[in-house]
């Protein structure tokens, strides 16, 4: 966003002047303040995070390696709190920033940091924090303090955590604050991942600021407290490895579903509507968060086999022959060929294989029946239906989400497991379906409360959409069932029309209508 909307820029001169405030009562009493404790902190810090824009030469430092927070915490429990956050806005203007506008961003950094400063540092005063490290009453002594009072542990650990959650928590607060005013959101739609995933490096940096804080107090003085900053510094250096290593994960990613709309243009967005709807089956099951990850990256990826599939057959507007059929249900298998090397995909590999298998056996390619099915593919199956069937094809127009829902509901222990498909109607109905990739014009936003309709429109829709199931061609297969969809399968359980296995969600069917696509 290289433009800020005006409330943005209000919020961000709001929290500019908060912390020219906090830090205030630093110049108003200069004679109490510890000017070479501060100087010290404030370049170690700034430095700290030019070196991220400095590398020695030849050198690239990874990116994502964050702020470095464990001087700016010892600086909150050295200092008295209007001290702390004067600290921290050298280096919060110095750190790095990507996106524009640059300047702005700075000044909000510097801003940001000096507020979750001061904020702690009254934490750990109220606590008493600076009795625990041997030092005096915080404003009347400043570092370094006289040595022969050794520091309180384990008790100095309780102040320096409450100090260390208190700054993570307004950093994460002001954050939302700012994101909801550029974004025009509410605060709580914006936050991201869960609360701990943020809390646990900011109290591993607190720990270290802490042990920088003790050795500053300790008879060895400041050379002491530096020796902190190497083994974090290469901590932190490898954690942004780790993230760097996430971010070519994600790139890999994106390639390949990139190259798959390139090739199936009417099927551009589909593979991240998969993957959301796969997400919100997960989450609605319980799953872990890892594990929840994995579902969502093996929805995108789930039809990376079209890159084997011939283009004129994935844009074939009109009827596909037994043999063009045929080579359209290699796509899962070509999909597994194409990610079994990719290691961090894990248990998603299985699920882009087993994605068009059903619960009663019929499905492709080897046919498995029931809990034979991999869990992941089951979810996938049904997200993949779903957002078929809920979107514009060459072949098909877009069904209302509620007759999709119901349709899905029909055909659970048949084609899908029931357990997927009620977790996706619950989670529709507490969360609505708010697709985030949309490539096509009939895509429907349904809030939350509303994604099921009155069983009279319901009925009506699903009469108005005879013989257009998720499944392809079921229409033409199901003629002896009066023109009933029935799940791939014709009246009485027969198997589908000669020549024509029956067919999972999504697969290419000898005539247009079919509420489904081709893979």
């Amino acid at each position: 966003m290289r433009v800020l909307p005006p409330a943005a820029r209000g919020y961000i001169l709001c929290a500019v002047l908060a912390a020219f405030a906090c830090a205030a009562p630093v110049f108003a009493r200069p004679a109490t303040t510890p000017w070479t404790a501060v100087a010290v902190l404030a370049v170690l810090y700034a430095g700290c995070e030019l070196v991220k824009l400095c590398p020695l030469p030849g050198r690239r430092v990874p990116e994502g390696i964050g702020s470095f927070f464990p001087v700016l915490l010892a600086a909150v429990f050295l200092l008295p709190p209007a001290a702390a956050a004067l600290v921290a806005m050298p280096g919060g203007y110095a750190g790095t920033v990507v996106h524009r506008p640059v300047r702005v961003r700075r000044v909000w950094h510097a801003a940001q940091q000096a507020l979750a400063a001061w904020t702690a540092g009254q934490v750990y005063g109220l606590l008493d924090g600076p009795a625990t490290l041997g030092a005096g009453p915080v404003g009347g002594t400043g570092p370094p303090a006289p040595a022969g009072r050794v520091a309180d542990f384990p008790y100095a650990l309780l102040p320096a955590a409450a100090a260390a959650v208190a700054f993570c928590l307004v950093l994460t607060a002001l954050d939302a604050g700012v994101l909801a005013a550029a974004e025009r959101r509410s605060a709580a739609s914006v936050r991201r991942g869960p609360p701990a995933a943020a809390l646990a490096p900011h109290c591993v940096h607190g720990l270290a600021g802490l042990m920088m804080a003790v050795l500053w107090r300790s008879p060895y003085g400041l050379p002491a407290a530096l020796l902190v900053l190497l083994p974090m510094y290469i901590s932190c250096w490898a954690f942004a490895q780790y993230h760097r290593e996430r971010a070519a994960h994600r790139a890999t990613i994106r390639a390949l579903v990139q190259a798959v709309d390139i090739k199936d243009r009417y099927t551009r967005g589909h593979s991240e509507r998969v993957g959301q709807a796969s997400a919100m089956i997960a989450r609605e099951l319980g799953m872990a968060e890892e594990r929840l990850e994995v579902v969502r990256i093996a929805g995108i990826l789930h039809d990376v086999g079209k890159l084997g599939v011939p283009t004129r057959l994935l844009r074939k507007d009109g009827p596909l022959t037994p043999e063009e059929r045929r080579v359209i249900e290699l796509h899962p298998e070509y999909g597994h060929e194409i990610v079994r090397g990719i290691g961090f995909l894990g248990e998603a590999r299985s699920a882009i294989l087993h994605h068009h298998e059903r619960i009663d056996g019929s499905g492709y390619p080897y046919g498995l029946a029931g809990a034979q099915i991999p869990e992941l593919a089951r979810v996938v199956a049904v997200a993949d239906a779903f957002d078929a069937m809920t979107s514009t094809r060459s072949y098909s127009r877009a069904r209302p989400v509620p007759v999709a829902l119901a349709e899905l509901e029909r055909c659970a222990g048949a084609q899908f497991d029931p357990a997927m498909v009620h977790a996706l109607s619950d989670a529709i109905g507490r969360h609505g379906w708010h697709p985030v990739v949309t490539s096509d014009e009939d895509l429907q936003v349904i809030p939350a409360g509303n994604s099921a309709n009155s069983a009279n429109s319901a009925n009506a829709a699903n009469s108005a959409n005879s013989g257009n199931s998720p499944n392809s061609g079921d229409s033409a297969n199901s003629a002896n069932a009066g023109g009933s969809a029935d799940c791939g399968l014709g009246a009485a359980g027969a198997p589908a029309a000669a020549g024509h296995r029956p067919v999972p969600a999504g697969e290419p069917g000898p005539r247009r209508g079919g509420g489904g696509g081709r893979g």
